[in-house]
């Protein structure tokens, strides 16, 4: 493993860990916890930020919703899908509960499965978002089933299978971002799926065997709607040589991810040319088609996730607020009638010529900021602060680690878990990972 890949992903699922312990005080995941453990009494796997024991499976569906609980985690641009959220709840699971392992096995499972879900998204292209797929849903049951089938040590051929038997559980529907708590169960779903996948598989469960190539009912084939609008050597090509890992953003604004370049860029334009929300006329944003659909519409009080999604309430967030982070997004935000009113001074368009860059540039916008004196101001960005072309120093994402989980560790529990995050391949054992997640034992 390259030791530019070595280091990236131990940033990577540093942040997602923060996350996930973030998202353990969450109502929803609250829902989760006291639901799940109403049904389920048994079990020696925690829920991350709490003490609540559980199966296996259970804490991994919903630690993993937990990580992606408040649009605060990692993204692949091009394979579009939140990486961390679905990999590392199986895998950690594996660690704590089912076989001990170094932490440098640790490290390669992490990789197998941030490698691994990322292709299937480029191979799918955009054209499997459009149709509708929540694509961190559908592709991350791959990612899961990797990290696992690793962690678990199985065979070639038992990987096949685990990776079948994930991939027919592939599912996830985008309106679901229109309000619906579930979206943040997707990515728990998806990596219950991948986790049984590779637990099924080591006990001699077989799946699909050519889960990706078949014809007809395979992955690829029936999630491009049968239009063939996908590239199979992606999934394979220069694997072990060009690492997807390297291509994983991290998130500095607590909202989906295509929103942040439009923020980073209205935040440079205020810099150069500072304004009050009493000199705004109008913001008019230009960018793909994909970003439209997905962020770019009305907004309407549907609940925090519309509100984290929607492109155009995120930027009378930031304007109005100065920031959009987990501080601006508490539940009386959503029908808060001055963001609303500025939200409907933001107009999103479909710029045609980003549109055609295609995948690799989909976050790529151009905003204009219209005064009322006439003055109009315009900045163009490619990517935001955290993506794999401006990556954070690490001082700065374990300083968004330490904000996400203050509230809940004791100092030196977090010290300890941002250390062995740090050097985990020196680790003897990574179940300390799983034991450090766990909420201290006076905690509520």
């Amino acid at each position: 493993m390259p030791e530019e890949v070595r280091e990236r992903i131990k940033l990577l699922i540093l942040d997602s860990l923060g996350c996930g312990l973030y998202g353990a005080q969450l109502p929803w995941s609250k829902i989760l916890q006291d639901t799940l453990g109403k049904t389920d009494t048994g079990g020696n796997t925690y829920v991350w930020g709490t003490r609540q024991r559980i199966s296996s499976p259970h804490a991994v569906l919903i630690n993993g919703s937990q990580v992606q609980s408040f649009e605060l985690d990692d993204v692949h641009r091009v394979g579009i899908m939140h990486v961390g959220a679905v990999t590392l709840p199986g895998l950690i699971a594996v660690a704590e509960s089912h076989r001990d392992m170094s932490g440098k096995d640790f490290l390669a499972s992490a990789v197998a499965g941030y490698e691994i879900g990322p292709r299937v998204g480029v191979c799918m292209t955009q054209q499997h978002m459009g149709q509708g797929w929540h694509t961190g849903a559908t592709l991350g049951v791959f990612s899961s089933a990797a990290a696992s089938a690793r962690a678990l040590k199985l065979t070639s051929d038992q990987t096949v299978h685990a990776l079948g038997i994930a991939g027919t559980q592939s599912a996830g529907l985008l309106a679901a971002q229109h309000g619906a708590m579930v979206k943040r169960m997707h990515a728990g779903r998806s990596a219950q799926s991948g986790f049984y996948g590779a637990i099924l598989a080591e006990s001699g469960f077989t799946g699909i065997l050519d889960v990706f190539e078949s014809p007809f009912g395979g992955f690829c084939s029936t999630f491009s709607g049968g239009a063939h609008e996908y590239d199979m050597n992606a999934l394979s090509g220069g694997l072990g040589e060009q690492f997807e890992t390297m291509r994983i953003a991290l998130k500095f604004y607590s909202c989906v991810g295509s929103n942040h370049t439009t923020l980073d860029a209205i935040r440079d334009i205020q810099k150069a040319h500072p304004f009050t929300v009493d000199d705004l006329d109008k913001v008019v944003v230009h960018c793909s088609r994909i970003t439209l659909d997905h962020v770019g519409w009305p907004y309407k009080p549907e609940g925090l996730v519309s509100a984290q999604l929607n492109l155009p309430f995120c930027v009378a967030t930031l304007l109005l607020e100065g920031d959009v982070f987990v501080e601006q997004f508490t539940p009386d935000v959503v029908t808060n009638k001055a963001r609303i009113a500025l939200s409907e001074r933001v107009k999103v368009v479909e710029d045609p010529e980003i549109s055609a860059l295609g995948s690799k540039h989909r976050h790529k916008i151009r905003v204009d900021v219209h005064l009322r004196d006439g003055s109009v101001f315009t900045e163009t960005r490619e990517s935001p602060k955290g993506s794999e072309f401006s990556f954070a120093p690490a001082e700065d994402i374990v300083a968004k680690f330490k904000k996400l989980t203050n509230h809940l560790l004791p100092p030196a529990q977090q010290s300890e878990l941002i250390d062995i995050m740090l050097n985990v391949e020196k680790a003897p054992s990574a179940r300390r990972i799983a034991e450090l997640l766990r909420a201290p034992e006076n905690a509520k």
